[in-house]
């Protein structure tokens, strides 16, 4: 690649995040891979989210903001920053999410050197202030098949390589849609592959957590019907696996 190329696109979509975002540019910037581009769309923030990421723009020229003139979901915002980017590797940030410093430079080692086209990491569990829940061991290796019905593939976690695949944008349903990128890109390799380490921060907030389980089960029976073209039993059957799998895995 040309060297004024960045090697790496991270996409971060945001809405309303002024009480994280700062936590999350710092955790990027902070990388020991420096050859990236930082791309942030901001879904129309009404708090001070873009006063922040401003504040960072002008410390580093890596850092790249858009700003959507009307609220259009995490899928849209995130495609928009897709198709900016010009990076090899396309990597995903949530805007409360954390990286570790050697969060890039690990993983897209581990992919150069064992030809790996799409890959994720184990990653921990903290709370709104930080404090650390639980570490989340996951599969070494996942297929498509597999993927239905376990959820291995945390997205702050996710790399995909577009020399490979080509450009891939998220379906533009309201959740899950970094879900149902996962499927589609393990219709075109074997195999997504787990670097055996912890490399992010996953942090889950109190407010509406039970409202946002619900959704998300609604919003993963969609991804079986209404993404991947299952009939209704073949969504339910997927659907139950899934939940049995996510409640052994966090109890």
């Amino acid at each position: 690649m040309k060297s004024n190329i960045p090697e790496v696109s991270v996409i971060t979509a945001c809405f309303n995040s002024d009480c994280f975002i700062e936590q999350t540019i710092k955790s990027v910037i902070g990388q020991t891979f420096t050859n990236f581009e930082f791309i942030i769309v901001d879904d129309c923030s009404s708090d001070k989210t873009v006063n922040i990421i401003k504040k960072y723009l002008r410390l580093d020229h890596r850092l790249k903001l858009y700003e959507l003139s009307s609220n259009q979901g995490a899928a849209k915002a995130r495609n928009y920053a897709i198709n900016k980017s010009c990076g090899r590797f396309i990597a995903f940030l949530d805007s409360d999410d954390l990286w570790y410093k050697s969060k890039l430079k690990d993983q897209i080692t581990f992919m150069l050197h064992n030809k790996y086209y799409f890959t994720y990491s184990y990653f921990q569990l903290v709370d709104e202030h930080s404090n650390f829940i639980k570490e989340v061991f996951v599969p070494r290796r996942i297929c498509y098949k597999r993927l239905l019905s376990y959820q291995a593939i945390g997205c702050l976690t996710a790399i995909y390589d577009r020399q490979y695949f080509g450009t891939v944008y998220m379906p533009e349903i309201k959740r899950r849609q970094d879900f149902a990128l996962w499927l589609k890109l393990l219709k075109s390799v074997q195999y997504a592959h787990c670097i055996p380490k912890n490399l992010a921060s996953y942090r889950i907030a109190k407010k509406s957590l039970s409202s946002n389980k619900l959704k998300a089960i609604s919003f993963t029976f969609l991804v079986y019907y209404k993404i991947e073209k299952f009939g209704i039993i073949k969504s339910l059957f997927y659907l139950t696996m899934y939940l049995f799998n996510s409640f052994k895995r966090y109890i």
